[in-house]
């Protein structure tokens, strides 16, 4: 799945449709994220963060992702909304 592919659920007028956008969009930011960091040495550009402070900028941007993506999972979890 991409971004694009959660456009419908965002637009809809039902909330549940919305926070499955929400979720999975971040799902899908958060993995994209990761697999720059993991494969930082081997990118096709130049991140404009240096290499030395990546690290801790990232992974602490990965962590918030993390705990966000555990609050909606709590959240559907308490909803009802099959995530």
């Amino acid at each position: 799945m991409e971004l694009k592919d959660t456009v419908q659920l965002m637009q809809s007028d039902d909330y549940k449709d919305r926070f499955i956008a929400e979720y999975r969009q971040l799902v899908i930011r958060f993995k994209k994220l990761r697999k720059m960091v993991e494969n930082w040495n081997n990118l096709d550009f130049l991140p404009e963060c240096p290499k030395a402070a990546y690290k801790a900028a990232y992974n602490m941007q990965l962590k918030a992702m993390a705990e966000y993506i555990a609050v909606l999972e709590v959240r559907a979890a308490i909803e009802h909304i099959s995530i």
